[in-house]
């Protein structure tokens, strides 16, 4: 148990996490020079060019006569949860931050998740070999967080592989062996979980008392689900079989389970014939908070995409969806996730693994709706919003935030949180940097925020957040209707002081999208019956007096009555063509 040491790399988002992780794996031998690419550990196509990690991957290594288990993090928000199980499974963490850009907003968040586990932090400065590395002040943000000496900053780079192997000796000296409890009942943490095609759902463990044999039958505490550890093993960073996987270790157990819900992350496994009485603490149903509807362009692929959909929540037990059914879009599926960002990998993985053409509508955040009776019901979109009569308040999700940029931009970014009817509860300082803590609304911080933020600050701000209940306010529906029909897939749930500049703005992008008709097309938007905003596309003017080669006013005054007539009849009949740019219209506000 001694020679074990279980440490994982904590960083900001493109702070080098996984190159380091690299050049690890490439001193200690644990992959042939052939064999090693970048991000080795990210294999998943959209990670590999998005240049981040969306799973993470555990990998044993060795050193100096040493196992070092390491983790490879995901470094952003939407999956801080499956990070804190992470951390919960190891000793050390390895703190990365980057020479040119100093500590970040995630930077802060993964300190505080690992101080809260009890983890001895290693702090590392990566990135030292770039010309425009400030080697000083990070030391100084540094030592200024976690309050260490000059001394115990390692510096390094993960391009060249400078320093990599006094990480190495560091995590050896410094980096306790894995705490083990003397029991013979089994208890281990998933901290990932994953579907393969071919084997079923694949769990990451951390044992932390007894073992697992190959083959012994096991259970999951949280969900209740039995199962089989058809095969047990370590990574390296391939799958490497082993007869038994024992306190201490980090390692995979291959399951006869057919879905990643009945075995998520942060469940305790334990043994069927030796039940333990008590689960790992930390566990928790992770609910989704972002909803989207998503409709196939055509509407022969809706099979296609409930199929493809399936498949991705096999292996992914933070998806939630449901059938929707839209007039103007057909058939589809709302579905929910963790964040924009997740939303946005579930969309590129649909598009390009399934090959689907989408029509993605405006993301919103679910509602709590207190009705005169006292029944609490939840609504996951404006459309399924009961009547007014029956409400008694609407309470809308508030989240916590926190940015972190140069002191000098404080005041544009106060003024943004202001915009977004949030309230700003503390400023403090890390040196030449301000932390801002925030509270606002969650619905205003989906479509556009980080952009603007991103531009106020000229990208030098950094944003994080965490969800802080639910709080009672004057919100309305607020709906679209096209040449006076009710389009409900365009409704939004608005604060009352927003929904005249929210009118206003969709109907006069509405306009710039719905192509012109041979008739007068009217949008408007109306909270309940009463419309707060209004634009007209004008018709096309088709001049049915060319033919009349004389002037007579009787003429053409008669063959414009008649073309008058045929447009209110085209009025009363005519099918609006609304393209599917018009649902995605309040994605981007510019």
């Amino acid at each position: 148990m001694e020679n074990i040491r279980n440490f994982c790399i904590i960083a900001h988002i493109d702070h080098g996490k996984s190159t380091i992780a690299d050049r690890m794996m490439e001193l200690t031998g644990t992959v042939a020079k052939r064999e090693m690419k970048e991000q080795l550990l990210d294999s998943m196509e959209l990670e590999r060019e998005k240049g981040i990690t969306i799973k993470l991957t555990p990998v044993t290594m060795h050193w100096k006569g040493y196992v070092l288990n390491l983790i490879d993090t995901p470094g952003h928000v939407d999956f801080s949860y499956e990070v804190s199980r992470s951390l919960q499974a190891v000793e050390t963490a390895v703190l990365v931050v980057d020479a040119t850009q100093g500590i970040q907003a995630q930077t802060l968040a993964n300190v505080y998740l690992a101080l809260e586990q009890d983890l001895t932090i290693i702090p590392v400065i990566n990135k030292v070999d770039l010309p425009a590395a400030d080697v000083e002040g990070v030391s100084a943000q540094i030592i200024n967080l976690l309050g260490c000496g000059r001394e115990e900053i390692i510096e390094a780079s993960g391009k060249t592989g400078l320093g990599v192997d006094k990480i190495l000796d560091m995590i050896v000296e410094r980096g306790p062996e894995p705490k083990v409890a003397d029991s013979d009942k089994t208890r281990a943490l998933i901290f990932d979980s994953y579907f393969d095609d071919y084997r079923g759902v694949v769990l990451y463990v951390r044992i932390f008392e007894g073992e697992i044999d190959k083959n012994s039958e096991i259970l999951m505490m949280a969900t209740n689900t039995k199962g089989l550890a058809l095969e047990v093993g370590i990574l390296t960073p391939k799958m490497t079989l082993r007869d038994k996987l024992k306190a201490g270790e980090i390692g995979y157990i291959v399951t006869n389970l057919k879905t990643t819900r009945e075995a998520k992350v942060g469940d305790t496994v334990t043994l069927v014939k030796e039940k333990a009485e008590k689960a790992l603490p930390g566990y928790k149903n992770v609910l989704p908070f972002v909803y989207a509807g998503f409709f196939p362009v055509s509407n022969d692929q809706y099979k296609e995409l409930k199929e493809a959909i399936e498949k991705l929540s096999l292996s992914d037990s933070a998806l939630r969806y449901e059938p929707e059914n839209s007039p103007v879009l057909g058939f589809g599926l709302r579905i929910g996730f963790l964040g924009l960002l997740h939303m946005d990998i579930i969309k590129e993985r649909l598009e390009r693994e399934f090959d689907l053409d989408l029509i993605v509508t405006n993301p919103s955040t679910n509602y709590e709706v207190v009705m005169n009776n006292g029944q609490i019901i939840e609504i996951k979109s404006a459309s399924d919003l009961p009547d007014a009569s029956e409400i008694k308040e609407i309470r809308e999700p508030w989240v916590k935030g926190e940015i972190i940029l140069p002191k000098s931009m404080i005041g544009n970014v106060l003024n943004l949180i202001n915009e977004k009817r949030g309230h700003q509860t503390s400023v403090s300082y890390i040196e030449s940097r301000a932390v801002i803590d925030f509270e606002a609304p969650m619905a205003n911080l989906l479509t556009d925020f980080y952009d603007q933020l991103k531009s106020a600050t000229s990208g030098y701000a950094s944003f994080n957040y965490e969800l802080d209940g639910y709080r009672a306010e004057d919100l309305v529906r607020v709906d679209f209707l096209v040449g006076g029909h009710k389009m409900d897939a365009l409704s939004v749930m608005a604060h009352r002081s927003e929904a005249d500049g929210i009118g206003r703005e969709v109907t006069k992008k509405l306009k710039e999208v719905i192509p012109r008709q041979n008739y007068e097309v009217a949008l408007q938007a109306a909270i309940g019956a009463r419309i707060i905003a209004r634009e007209t596309i004008g018709a096309y003017r088709k001049d049915v007096t060319v033919k009349i080669h004389t002037g007579d006013r009787d003429r053409k005054a008669k063959l414009l009555e008649k073309q008058k007539r045929g447009k209110a009849r085209m009025k009363r009949f005519g099918k609006i063509d609304i393209p599917s740019e018009a649902f995605t219209v309040m994605l981007k506000r510019d």
